[in-house]
């Protein structure tokens, strides 16, 4: 048996309390987000269309292709959020503190099916709210197969 004094024991804790403090961290997901005139045979697309992440994580959304921004849809977020809605051509990031389902747009071409969801904490308390959600044009043809993936 190995003995350690006092000094040594709180050493130890240290060492381990603090290694899994960082890894947790090291696992907690802040995301980026590109927002792309063309992906693939896709023309104006969010690049991943859904992200997941927990409370507290940030998602940057990433000016790749000019023309762009980002906007929460109003009604397409948890209760308790504010609006958002990001300048145009600029990388944009968002520290999300509520858990829900966030559905956003880029409002110059939301018509174009350029509209993603953001899932904070696996909470999807909203989706109802989400499937109430009026899109037009393009989105309104994703926008199922999106929603029933979340």
């Amino acid at each position: 048996m190995v003995h350690m004094d006092y000094s040594q024991k709180h050493l130890i804790f240290f060492i381990i309390f603090f290694s899994l403090f960082t890894f947790e961290f090291a696992i907690a997901g802040d995301q980026t987000v590109e927002m792309l005139n063309r992906l693939n045979k896709e023309s104006m697309v969010f690049e991943p269309k859904i992200v997941r992440v927990n409370v507290g994580d940030t998602v940057l959304w990433k000016a790749t292709d000019k023309g762009h921004n980002v906007e929460f849809i109003k009604k397409g977020v948890p209760e308790g959020v504010d609006k958002f809605k990001s300048k145009y051509n600029k990388d944009t990031e968002y520290k999300f503190t509520i858990p829900g389902i966030y559905a956003y747009w880029c409002t110059p071409h939301k018509n174009m099916g350029m509209i993603g969801f953001v899932v904070v904490g696996e909470d999807k308390s909203n989706l109802e709210d989400i499937k109430k959600l009026k899109f037009t044009a393009k989105s309104k043809k994703i926008a199922p197969e999106l929603i029933n993936s979340l």
